[in-house]
């Protein structure tokens, strides 16, 4: 992943112009921020934007992505560039995975237990120990995609419920609702899943890959990036659910970061802020890596997982899907 470019977060209404070879950005407070395009790897906003014909050139020529996330933190969609590093030989031989029934089953199969194996990590390992024997005996079972992804499903309804129980009573799930989200906690983890997937889509476009051939989510995906949705899932769990029960445990969420309808809430102007300050916080915490030997921050673990699975793809070497190991 470029070392020298980073992502710049838009959390507040804003307009982007051009001025020579620098991005404007321009809020609704009159404030300006000028930056160089060149030190840009991509934009994510989480509130209205305005951007311009006369911006879109440089974005394109120098393959800056803009992320756009709703009001739920659903993914609403992106300006993605005509360039990308996708490579002919690469979707060549992932089509041939994905459409070779035993061989897309084996890394649908792995992202389901890894997955699993992820919010297990993250809840409780002694307590969801039983469910999560039995998804790894249903995910061996299984002979297509649907039946893995009913078989996740019904592992992390016993998730969310033994989530429940760390939370307090206004931040529990109470099942998981979404588009709106029904309650404060559902709001919460619909926004990280939104940037989750904002960021993957990302690390995605930095590979040879193609992001519409998936293992695990249908390619008939017409609005979201099918092969993107897989990798998330794996690390959903690290952002969203670990997350949420950090800020609870410390109390640092409030009730006043969202606001709460009957039958749906979403994340106040404050919330979004605080939720956006401390996921880019997280994902630039480092941790040693086992196979690299040195530290790699959250958001690389992402670029590198993409890369392990386009090996997989081109050279064949066996693919492990991400697991948590600190």
């Amino acid at each position: 992943m470029p070392a020298a470019t980073r992502t710049y977060w838009l959390t507040s209404a804003c307009r982007i112009r051009r001025q020579d070879q620098s991005l404007v950005i321009e809020r609704e407070s009159g404030d300006k921020v000028h930056v160089p395009v060149t030190d840009v790897r991509d934009i994510v906003a989480v509130q209205p934007v305005d951007i311009n014909t006369a911006v879109a050139s440089p974005l394109n020529r120098h393959r800056v992505s803009v992320h756009l996330l709703g009001h739920y933190g659903d993914y609403v969609g992106s300006l993605l560039t005509s360039e990308t590093s996708v490579s002919g030989e690469t979707v060549l031989a992932q089509a041939r995975l994905v459409t070779d029934p035993a061989a897309s089953l084996r890394v649908a199969r792995d992202l389901v237990v890894a997955t699993a194996f992820n919010v297990r990590r993250v809840i409780d390992r002694d307590l969801l120990a039983a469910p999560y024997a039995t998804v790894k005996e249903s995910a061996a079972k299984a002979t297509s995609a649907a039946q893995l992804m009913g078989a996740e499903g019904t592992f992390r309804r016993s998730a969310w419920e033994m989530l429940d129980t760390r939370l307090p009573d206004w931040l529990q799930l109470g099942g998981r609702s979404r588009r709106p989200p029904s309650n404060a906690g559902n709001a919460f983890i619909s926004y990280v899943n939104g940037i989750v997937y904002a960021r993957v889509l990302t690390a995605v476009r930095l590979t040879p890959l193609h992001s519409g051939l998936a293992f695990l989510h249908s390619t008939m995906e017409r609005q979201r990036h099918s092969l993107v949705l897989d990798l998330a899932e794996v690390f959903k769990p690290l952002f969203a659910e670990r997350l949420l029960l950090r800020l609870a445990g410390r109390n640092q969420l409030k009730p006043e970061h969202f606001d709460s309808d009957v039958n749906q809430a979403m994340l106040s102007e404050t919330g979004r802020r605080f939720v956006v300050q401390t996921v880019r916080d997280e994902l630039g915490t480092t941790v040693q890596h086992r196979s690299l030997g040195r530290k790699v921050a959250y958001d690389e673990l992402l670029y590198l997982e993409a890369l392990r699975l386009a090996r997989h793809c081109l050279e064949g070497e066996p693919y492990k899907p991400f697991r948590i190991w600190w």
